[in-house]
């Protein structure tokens, strides 16, 4: 076709289409070059041999640093520039800036009308001096140069994170392989922690399939792994079976993956597919509409959906395959107070030592749960201040699912002062903060964390509506309940109706039946005829009274020396409730709590008193070992 004939037409002039082609076309109006160039590529029409160099060739450059793995992004720049009737020359340039320097030159002879550039390295935009004296536009792709169009590695990396989170994982690691994304990707698997309230540990980041990575698998230290490179991730699933693990139960594997890759001779892994194709195709189309002078035209971010192809390889984490507890309850700083002697009214007392804890009924419980070997989820309700920073870290350090945690804006952490004398006794005042807002919209949002659950414990020191509706969710689910009242006075029929176990000391019990006229047994016996399935009455240094359908019985205490008698109780609910998940009787589970309080009351503060399994039943094989049965740490 001659350009008489391409003017014809389009029914323009000569000039009118000379302008087009030779890219001085400002004053024609977009329709007349958009006529002119649909034409043109229709007819495949060609300039002759004669003219100016800068007449459009409709062809387009590429340049891959490497292209062994680009066939898939290759197929989508063809298929779109073809699309818009554009021819592709490709070049390689092998890693190598010299190769890359002899592409240049080459499609600019060729005078290719726009080129993409995947660049070889960090000087390679040096070349760009080349092009832009020939006027020819560039757009740099799967690169880290500035200006570069790249795909969201940082948004893969973030999703693969967040898919083992929201499957119980915590102890994520991330393996990268060398590459143009592993920066990208790990930042994502990064920010996805810090969004989630976990701490990065930087050990959990490794670069290769190393020693440490082996022992940490082996030690179930890590539940869960990303891989930036699916090579890697197949080398990571053969070494995981060649040590006698499975997957996903003993470790959970999500790997980015590219898209349309086969899987023969591939193990079947949990994978993100990188939509390499999409991305090429997008990469044209971006150049054309900029060669076009298209209204819409800018080197726009692509943006692609993000799936992962199955969950082949993401399961639970291997701790969670036995049950979990759900503890809904009070988080505060507790702030301890020593004095000679309990204040009262009109009472001044001097301090002579004073520190803090992370504390609250429901922090304390779920942390005596995790020491005791269970996974354990808590409810509740922080400030948006330092002191919930410490706390989120204590929650971490102890191994306590904090996902059931959030801050407010509009309140400060709880804050408990408690005033401790010589022989243990104690006295608290607390200040609620957030934990007044827990609501019963918190435990919907949290209805998840009851799945796979045995016990919800719970305590009064939270709004009571929010307790019956989480009363109400766990008897729902099949879970037992646990109830604690603290500071909470009588309370109404319809959560007691629905709570396995209640363990009010002696002056909670008047508290809760006020007008009862009965002694302990009396009112133990109203609360079972009020829907109550046991109740246990702690008596402090005199053990616990007992009572359900079938049992009445007084327990004795263990002798240990008082430092601090404040968490006695909530060492053992915890207890309590850990022995009973280990299948020990109700019997059993309250004579191995008794040792679990007094070991709580010969430290300070309460979780760092709180005792772990193995401690706790290395002591109790030395003075009734009888009671753990014949082999240490099985339970019945």
């Amino acid at each position: 076709m001659t350009i008489n004939e391409l003017a014809k037409l389009a029914g323009v002039s000569i000039s009118t289409v000379s302008k087009v082609m030779n890219n001085k076309d400002d004053s024609i109006s977009q329709s007349t070059r958009e006529r002119i160039l649909k034409i043109a590529k229709e007819y495949h029409y060609t300039p002759t041999v004669s003219a100016q160099k800068k007449q459009r060739s409709l062809s387009l450059g590429v340049i891959f640093r490497s292209a062994k793995r680009m066939n898939l992004m290759l197929s989508g720049m063809i298929d779109a520039a073809q699309k818009k009737g554009y021819t592709l020359l490709v070049r390689d340039s092998a890693d190598d800036m010299d190769t890359e320097h002899k592409n240049i030159s080459a499609l600019i002879s060729y005078n290719v009308d726009g080129l993409l550039w995947e660049p070889a390295g960090d000087n390679s935009l040096k070349l760009a001096e080349e092009l832009g004296a020939q006027d020819i536009p560039y757009l740099l792709f799967n690169s880290g140069c500035p200006g570069a169009i790249n795909l969201d590695y940082r948004k893969m990396g973030y999703f693969a994170a967040s898919v083992l989170i929201e499957h119980g994982h915590r102890d994520i690691a991330c393996l990268l392989a060398e590459g143009s994304r592993t920066e990208a990707f790990a930042e994502g698997y990064k920010q996805c922690l810090f969004d989630h309230q976990l701490p990065l540990n930087e050990e959990l980041i490794f670069t290769g399939i190393t020693g440490s990575l082996r022992h940490k698998i082996a030690a179930h230290t890590i539940s869960g792994i990303i891989v930036s490179h699916f090579r890697m991730a197949v080398e990571l699933y053969e070494e995981v079976h060649s040590l006698y693990y499975e997957l996903p139960y003993d470790l959970s594997l999500i790997s980015l993956r590219d898209a349309g890759r086969s899987d023969m001779n591939y193990p079947k892994i949990s994978s993100i597919d990188i939509p390499f194709y999409d991305y090429g195709a997008h990469m044209a189309a971006q150049l054309i509409a900029l060669l076009e002078r298209d209204e819409a035209a800018g080197a726009s971010e692509p943006s692609f959906p993000i799936r992962l192809d199955d969950l082949e390889t993401v399961g639970v984490p291997f701790n969670d395959h036995s049950k979990r507890v759900v503890v809904v309850g009070s988080i505060n700083i507790d702030n301890y107070l020593n004095v000679d002697a309990l204040p009262y009214s009109g009472k001044t007392v001097k301090s002579v030592m004073a520190s803090s804890y992370p504390g609250g009924k429901g922090l304390n419980t779920a942390a005596g749960i995790a020491k005791l070997g269970h996974q354990v989820s808590l409810i509740g309700k922080v400030g948006n201040d330092a002191e919930s920073d410490v706390i989120f870290s204590s929650l971490n350090s102890h191994h306590v699912d904090p996902s059931g945690v959030k801050r407010c804006r509009d309140a400060k952490t709880g804050q408990a002062h408690i005033f401790v004398q010589p022989d243990g006794a104690s006295m608290i005042t607390i200040m609620s903060g957030a934990n007044n807002l827990l609501a019963p919209s918190d435990v919907e949002a949290a209805r998840k964390l009851f799945e796979n659950a045995s016990f919800c414990i719970m305590q009064t020191e939270v709004p009571i509506d929010t307790l019956i509706r989480a009363a109400e969710l766990a008897r729902s689910m099949g879970l037992k309940t646990v109830l604690k009242p603290s500071t909470s006075g009588r309370l109404p029929a319809e959560l007691i109706k629905n709570i396995d176990i209640i363990v009010p000391n002696e002056s909670e019990l008047n508290d809760i039946l006020p007008e009862s006229g009965g002694g302990l047994e009396e009112k133990a016996k109203e609360l079972l005829s009020l829907g109550a399935g046991t109740v246990i009455v702690t008596l402090g240094d005199r053990g616990c009274y007992v009572r359900d359908k079938s049992r009445e019985k007084y327990y004795p205490a263990q002798e240990f020396d008082p430092i601090d008698s404040s968490g006695a109780c909530d060492a053992f609910i915890s207890s309590l409730v850990s022995y009973l998940l280990y299948g020990y009787s109700m019997d059993e589970a309250i004579r191995i709590s008794h040792y679990a309080a007094g070991f709580s009351v010969t430290r300070q503060g309460v979780v760092p008193s709180l005792i772990d399994r193995s401690s706790l039943e290395s002591y109790i094989r030395r003075k009734e070992p009888e009671l753990l049965g014949s082999e240490p740490g099985s339970g019945h």
